[in-house]
C-alpha cells in the first residue's frame, strides 16, 4: 500500500472551505453554508495555499477570484467530497451488508430494472443498491461506480461485460393517429413524423430492413434523448415511436399504443452490464451479476401491466 504523504493531504476542513467558496462564489456565502465567520473561512483558504505552495486565488479588494488550477484543484476535490460522503452514508444505512453503486439507463431503470429490484434484495439481504443514471460512457477510476447497465457493442475500453439480452424493436403508435392514418405496410409511413432516439441513429433502417423495405423518402424524423419522452410523444400522437419491445408490451397491453406491422424485430445492439476487472470480487457485485444474468436468461416478465409506472 502506498504511503499517504501529509502535505497532500489537507485538513478535511481546509477541503471544505476552499469546496465552499468554489460552489458559492464568495467567502461571505462559503462562510453561511458552513456556518463559520468570513475571518474563519480566510483563514482556512490561507492555510490550504499555504499547504499546497502555491495561490488558489487572485484577491481584488474583497472578492476571491479561482485561478484555472483552482478550477481544476475544486472538480477533484468535489469528486472526492461527494465519495466521502456516499461512502459515509451508506455505511450509516447499511453497517452490516454490502453496498453496490450501479449506473443504468434512465427507462431501462424505470421499466425494466427497478420492477424486478425488489427480488434481488429479498434474495440478497443486506445489500444496499445505489442508483444513479448514465446515458454515456464514462472512467471507472473518475465516478464512483461499481458498474453499469448500458446499450451497445462489448466494447467498453478496460471493462468486463455480462451480456444480458439483444435488443428487439416494436413500431407503435396511438390508436387515435392509426385510425386517421392507417399503416397496412411500410409505405404508409411516407410522411409520418418517425420519433427518432438519438442513441440509436440506425434503429429505425433495421426495423424497415426487418419488414422488407427501404425507409420512405418523405419521412420526417424527430430527435428525442430518452424512451420515456418519446413513449409520451407518440401516445399524444404526435409520431410514430420504436420503441425496445420491453417497453412496448406495456403500453401496448394498456392500450395507450398500437403495434404496427411486424413486431419485436432484431435491433442493432444488446444491453450489458459493465464493470472494472477490479471489481470482480465485489460481494455485491457478484451477487448482483449471478441474479441479473439469472433474470436475463429466463426472459423474465414484467410485473404485472402497471407496475412499472
Amino acid at each position: 500500500m502506498m504511503l499517504r504523504q501529509r502535505r497532500f493531504l489537507p485538513n478535511l476542513s481546509l477541503l471544505m472551505a476552499f469546496d465552499a467558496v468554489m460552489r458559492c462564489g464568495s467567502v461571505t456565502a462559503a462562510a453561511q453554508d458552513l456556518s463559520l465567520t468570513q475571518s474563519t473561512v480566510s483563514r482556512l483558504i490561507q492555510t490550504l495555499e499555504a499547504q499546497l505552495g502555491r495561490p488558489l486565488f487572485r484577491r481584488d479588494r474583497r472578492r476571491l477570484i479561482p485561478t484555472e488550477a483552482a478550477q481544476r484543484y475544486f472538480r477533484d476535490v468535489s469528486a472526492a467530497l461527494d465519495m466521502v460522503q456516499r461512502a459515509s452514508m451508506a455505511l450509516i444505512a447499511n453497517p452490516d451488508g454490502g453496498t453496490l453503486n450501479l449506473a443504468v439507463l434512465p427507462t431501462f431503470g424505470t421499466r425494466w430494472l427497478a420492477p424486478r429490484l425488489p427480488h434481488f434484495l429479498s434474495a440478497n439481504p443486506g445489500v444496499l443498491v445505489n442508483l444513479a443514471t448514465r446515458f454515456a460512457r464514462f472512467s471507472f477510476d473518475a465516478e464512483p461506480f461499481d458498474a453499469m447497465i448500458c446499450f451497445g457493442q462489448d466494447d467498453w475500453p478496460a471493462a468486463r461485460h455480462l451480456r444480458l439480452f439483444d435488443e428487439t424493436l416494436t413500431a407503435c403508435a396511438a390508436p387515435g393517429l392509426l385510425a386517421d392514418r392507417p399503416v397496412r405496410g411500410p409505405r404508409d409511413l411516407d410522411g409520418q413524423v418517425l420519433l427518432q432516439l438519438e442513441t440509436r441513429p440506425t434503429a429505425w433502417a433495421a426495423w424497415f430492413a426487418a419488414q422488407g423495405a427501404e425507409p420512405p423518402p418523405a419521412a420526417q424524423a424527430m430527435l428525442m434523448d430518452q424512451f420515456s419522452m418519446m413513449i409520451q410523444a407518440a401516445i399524444s400522437g404526435i409520431g410514430i415511436a420504436l420503441l425496445p419491445d420491453y417497453l412496448a408490451r406495456t403500453e401496448i397491453a394498456e392500450g395507450r399504443l398500437r403495434p404496427i406491422l411486424r413486431e419485436a424485430v432484431p435491433g442493432p445492439g444488446a444491453y450489458w452490464l459493465v464493470w472494472p476487472p477490479e471489481k470482480d470480487d465485489l460481494a455485491p457485485l457478484r451477487a448482483f451479476r449471478a441474479w441479473l444474468a439469472t433474470q436475463a436468461a429466463a426472459g423474465a416478465p414484467l410485473p404485472s401491466p402497471g407496475a412499472c409506472g
